[in-house]
């Protein structure tokens, strides 16, 4: 029996076996499963075993041994595992788009948009930069007194070698004109202002070109050049990219005197310093340099023929001046308007004229013409370097309105319309010839 027991009990452990076995595989799969998280658990609210980091690191070295060998090779520590994030990594570089996303968050409705006013600082756009744009602005007209404008004058008439201011009365000074009436310094020949006119479309960047206008007898430079003869408004409506300097000759008077552009370099001294000023009232002081080289187109009319002329002869800057214009000008000096433009073969000259001039205008064509040098009579082809044009106007054209209407109505603006879309004597061509 004792022996029985043993075999009972061996039997029922050979009944049992398959049972046991499933059940421990059972529970041995459970506890797998439970492990692992009952340790996640409880690391939650303790630090990380060291030994538990050692195994994962082995497990971790053997599984990069396998996929990457240089790795290990290479040592194995947290920093080459983790490595510190890079400034890069952190920040865009300056090719990603991190200013425009930025940018296009930003809200219209935002409260420093609609209530700039009140904002106590100014707020910095992260909008990227765009390329230079001039800005936006409206017709400049105004007066700047000049120390090299034509008055006052205190120097020789060259016509006689005298002092220009001839008479005298106590303390007053003045000239007695050709016709004999004496004009007062301190009525005539004092004001030392520019009529200075710069369009809103002008850009001192792009080539340009300086209109430098001698009005006539009888004329102020705001009654006349400005109000009555639209001389600014001209030049604006030609869209050239020119603008207009007309100093004061003499004030309201039947007087033709040339003052300070009689004298030798005068010319060049007037437009050396109206360079700075239209840096100044342009806004970039830099483009001094750039107005002190712009071409010049002289436009002398009635008594401004004398000026005109003399700025030619002596001015000192003749090689700067790309074209001529005369309305109803011709008084005089026909052999200095002819020397210049037959030394001048770039440049263009254009007279027109009434019958108060023809016969002066037509001996100039003479002139011209025995020097073997062409002359057109019409305004209707293109105007081009070397041009030469006289233009005579019909009887129904009146000398005191020609600067409004010649051969067409604002001559002026025609001269410039036409320089400008003549390519062989295009604004781009003429600022770009070097001066002598």
């Amino acid at each position: 029996m004792v022996g029985a027991v043993p075999k009972l009990r061996a039997d029922t452990r050979a009944d049992r076996t398959p049972s046991d076995a499933r059940g421990r595989a059972l529970r041995i799969g459970l506890i797998s499963a439970l492990v692992p998280l009952s340790l996640t658990l409880v690391q939650c609210g303790k630090a990380p075993n060291p030994a538990a980091l050692a195994a994962n690191s082995q497990a971790n070295v053997q599984v990069v041994a396998k996929t990457n060998p240089q790795q290990v090779a290479s040592g194995d520590t947290f920093e080459d595992r983790f490595p510190a994030p890079q400034f890069k990594e952190r920040f865009p570089s300056a090719s990603e788009s991190f200013l425009q996303r930025q940018t296009s968050d930003f809200s219209p409705k935002r409260a420093v948009q609609q209530q700039p006013e009140q904002a106590p600082y100014k707020v910095a756009s992260l909008t990227p930069q765009v390329p230079y744009q001039r800005p936006a602005r409206d017709d400049l007209t105004t007066l700047v007194s000049m120390k090299s404008s034509a008055f006052p004058y205190f120097g020789n008439n060259p016509a006689s070698d005298a002092p220009f201011l001839n008479i005298s009365k106590g303390d007053r000074r003045g000239h007695r004109s050709y016709s004999g009436r004496v004009y007062w310094q301190d009525e005539t020949y004092s004001d030392s202002r520019v009529l200075v006119h710069v369009p809103e479309h002008f850009d001192v960047r792009k080539p340009g070109v300086i209109v430098l206008f001698f009005h006539g007898n009888g004329a102020t430079l705001e009654r006349d050049v400005r109000d009555r003869q639209l001389v600014p408004q001209q030049v604006t409506d030609s869209g050239a990219n020119a603008i207009l300097l007309a100093p004061q000759m003499a004030i309201d008077a039947a007087d033709s005197s040339a003052g300070k552009f009689w004298q030798a370099g005068g010319l060049k001294r007037f437009m050396e310093e109206s360079a700075s000023h239209l840096a100044r009232l342009t806004g970039d002081p830099n483009s001094a340099r750039a107005f002190a080289n712009m071409p010049i187109v002289i436009v002398g009319y009635s008594g401004g023929f004398l000026p005109t002329a003399w700025s030619l002869e002596v001015g000192g800057i003749s090689d700067r001046v790309r074209g001529v214009v005369l309305l109803d000008a011709v008084y005089g000096e026909m052999d200095k308007f002819a020397s210049w433009i037959e030394s001048h073969r770039s440049g263009f000259f254009v007279s027109s004229y009434t019958h108060y001039t023809a016969r002066r205008d037509r001996e100039l064509m003479s002139m011209l013409r025995q020097k073997g040098i062409s002359v057109s009579e019409d305004m209707d082809g293109p105007l081009r370097p070397g041009s030469v044009v006289f233009v005579e106007t019909g009887d129904g054209i009146t000398h005191r309105d020609y600067v409004n209407r010649a051969w067409t109505q604002y001559p002026l603006k025609d001269v410039l319309v036409k320089m400008s879309a003549t390519p062989a004597l295009a604004l781009t061509r003429v600022a770009a010839a070097s001066s002598r």
